[in-house]
């Protein structure tokens, strides 16, 4: 990366830092379905790997933000291109800490990263569908994550009634000033460490399912209030 960018990333990562605080200060959340859910791994010592889709990374690195300020240990799985670079140093400034790469793309860098991190007591937060897509479809290194370390994926899903939705592969969501938001929590899914590697389709479907329930329960919530 060049100095010039460098220097455009290290300028303009504290001012987009600040509007989405100012942003997301604004929300008014309607409900936050199954936060119970985790509970265990904000107040306890165990890890997870919390999983929402990319469209939804504003709000969903923002309910993590607020889940760190109480102790719970994050990193977030960053793109290593440089689009990365303002997601890392926001993360960071955060308290968060950060992997940069992908699970399908970096391959087994990557997963030895997060094995590590995970063995620090580290819970990785990851956008399934990421970096680039195909929207809506989880990627199976998240999956393949979660099986060889033995930790439970945490579906998440969100909605929110008043949004703008850039024009790129995950239509990314940005709730407009004031927006009513629904957070959706799913129960902790666990894939079973001697899981063929010819069976983990069937887990991969059923997450990704899980996140599709998650995001619906939450418009329905929405379109209710």
């Amino acid at each position: 990366m060049s100095a010039t960018r460098r220097l455009y990333y290290f300028l303009c990562s504290p001012l987009l830092r600040c509007a989405i605080r100012l942003l997301s200060a604004t929300y008014r959340v309607e409900r936050v379905i199954g936060i119970q859910n985790m509970d265990p791994y904000i107040d306890g010592d165990e890890i997870c790997a919390p999983c929402y889709w990319h469209q939804h990374h504003i709000v969903g690195s923002t309910l993590i933000r607020s889940w760190v300020r109480r102790g719970f240990k994050a990193c977030f799985l960053v793109s290593g291109s440089v689009d990365g670079e303002a997601p890392e140093r926001i993360a960071k400034a955060w308290g968060a800490e950060v992997i940069r790469g992908s699970a399908n793309q970096s391959g087994a860098l990557a997963l030895r990263d997060m094995q590590r991190m995970m063995k620090s007591g580290f819970s990785i937060v990851t956008t399934a569908d990421g970096p680039r897509g195909p929207k809506y479809e989880f990627k199976m290194g998240a999956v393949l994550m979660a099986r060889i370390a033995g930790v439970p994926i945490i579906p998440m899903g969100f909605a929110a009634d008043r949004a703008w939705y850039l024009n790129r592969w995950d239509d990314f969501m940005v709730p407009k000033p004031f927006a009513r938001v629904v957070l959706a929590i799913g129960e902790p899914y666990l894939i079973p460490a001697n899981t063929p590697l010819d069976a983990l389709e069937t887990h991969r479907l059923a997450v990704q399912d899980a996140v599709m329930s998650l995001m619906a329960d939450s418009e329905t919530v929405l379109a209710g209030a």
